[in-house]
């Protein structure tokens, strides 16, 4: 999120400096699966995605319900896609007609693939309880990312990863693959744009771009295709560099969320249709798939919960990413006048709290931090939030973890945590990336702040425990410990009204 006073001189130093690029060795076979993530796609299916150094005939999943029969095959009817700076292409395969919560092993068509697995969506109003990761502001590690201190010693654990991860977020993700079903990442993945803070990239410019993006979903690759990954955008995903005026540098494929575009937009879900009784909600529900744009902006269902995916950089007034925005990143629009705003209104007011009676709202930008926050967001998207009666806000963006009591126009609800009309709000940004830990100042903390942490590697743990507690806790990375815990109580008896 940050941005180093002293980078905007630094590439007047790139004719001084050797290049070197970091980019992961290409395979012998070119048809080997590389990057894979998994998504909900829909209450019975999943899609699975995945790069390859060659561009195949037709992209197929073989899958079932035993690793050692995989007796289904599905094949894609989307042509593989690329763009000009990228040496890979982008695969996407939609697995259908999966019974709910089961566990479905898979292996991508290839002469050099393997079989991995995956737990197939919980049917929206299973009330089994499930717990969800919050991980947000990740970057690639290693030399050109971030680095954890700590015991270093080797640690067997499944999925397997590079043994360096086993104190990352990701290693963290890897020990406890069995404690969470899915996990949602809000915005910033990679930190590519910031390439030019290591200085032996200076002369490599987009390359060192993409090397950081193949190098960083090759590290995740064993969770998301484990796991399934959902995503939306963040301000590191506008362009090559994030320092403002400077999109004019970057090369062809390197604007305007190029690569999450490619890489997300063909895995992530429109609405789901409306299981309620309720004609309206059905209606609302129809109406807020025509709306949805994933990935930038949609929704999904998984048992107890309805989550909606927002964008926070553009496609709003004043949208800080935006054409024109405060942060000259130049960015969509990637709908038409209002539609991401409509679209929310829409599938907020869908939602049957007898059918799935959490409602979650995840985005990138967070209005409520002890930090800078977003006021454009908070006047695009809090009041409708606040009026159908949204539980949680899930936000990131600044470096830390934060929890808030519920609030409302900057005034905390006066029922604190025991049902509340306003949402509760959290900043889970701390997952670790190049940029470092955003300090935390008392003078900026909100009075109705109820932890933050700023020294540590973070991410949030959200555990669905009925239709009427959803406990958030706070987990260490390197360690495992619990950093904060804390438990909302909703009755769930208020049907807000529909438009």
């Amino acid at each position: 999120m940050k941005l180093s006073a002293t980078v905007k001189t630094v590439p007047v130093l790139a004719a001084c400096v050797l290049a070197k690029v970091d980019y992961p060795a290409i395979p012998t076979d070119l048809t080997t699966p590389v990057q894979q993530r998994l998504a909900i796609y829909g209450p019975t299916s999943v899609s699975v995605g995945w790069n390859t150094y060659t561009k195949l005939d037709q992209p197929c999943v073989q899958y079932g319900t035993s690793s050692s029969s995989l007796d289904k095959k599905a094949c894609s009817s989307i042509d593989p896609t690329t763009y000009p700076t990228s040496r890979t292409y982008e695969n996407v395969v939609i697995l259908t007609g999966l019974t709910p919560a089961t566990t479905y092993y898979y292996k991508i068509v290839s002469t050099n693939s393997s079989v991995d697995h995956f737990l197939s969506p919980r049917t929206p109003g299973d009330k089994t309880p499930f717990n969800v990761n919050a991980v947000i502001d990740l970057g690639v590690y290693g030399e050109d990312g971030f680095t954890i201190s700590g015991d270093k010693t080797k640690k067997d654990i499944i999925p397997t990863i590079d043994p360096a991860l086993n104190h990352t977020t990701i290693g963290r993700l890897a020990t406890t693959v069995d404690d969470y079903e899915f996990v949602i990442h809000p915005g910033d993945f990679a930190y590519a744009d910031d390439w030019y803070l290591r200085l032996h990239n200076l002369l490599d410019g987009s390359d060192a771009y993409q090397a950081i993006l193949e190098n960083f979903y090759d590290q995740l690759a064993p969770i998301s295709g484990r796991k399934l990954y959902m995503a939306s955008p963040g301000n590191h995903e506008a362009a090559c560099e994030e320092l403002p005026y400077t999109d004019w540098l970057c090369p062809d494929g390197q604007k305007n969320f190029t690569d999450f575009m490619h890489r997300f937009r063909h895995t992530m879900p429109t609405p789901f249709s409306s299981v309620s009784s309720n004609y309206s909600a059905q209606v609302l529900a129809n109406k807020a798939r025509l709306l949805a744009q994933p990935p930038f902006w949609y929704s999904f269902e998984y048992g107890m919960a309805h989550i909606v995916m927002i964008n926070t950089e553009t496609d709003f007034p004043d949208a800080p990413d935006g054409k024109d925005g405060s942060k000259h990143l130049d960015g969509g629009p990637f709908g038409t006048q209002n539609q991401q705003i409509e679209f929310l209104a829409a599938d907020l007011a869908s939602v049957d709290r007898t059918v799935t009676p959490w409602l979650i709202v995840a985005g990138h930008r967070p209005w409520y931090t002890a930090g800078s926050g977003c006021d454009s967001c908070q006047e695009a998207f809090e009041e409708l939030m606040y009026t159908y009666g949204v539980d949680l806000g899930v936000f990131g963006h600044e470096h830390n973890a934060q929890r808030f009591l519920p609030a409302y126009k900057n005034v905390a609800d006066a029922n604190g945590m025991k049902d509340p009309k306003a949402p509760m709000y959290i900043v889970s940004g701390g997952a670790g990336n190049i940029e470092g830990l955003d300090s935390i100042s008392s003078s900026s903390t909100p009075s109705f702040s109820a932890f933050n942490n700023d020294q540590d590697y973070t991410y949030a743990t959200l555990r669905f425990l009925d239709e009427n507690n959803l406990r958030v806790d706070f987990i260490r990375s390197d360690t495992g410990e619990t950093l904060d815990t804390s438990t909302l109580y909703k009755s769930h008896k208020t049907q807000f009204v529909r438009q």
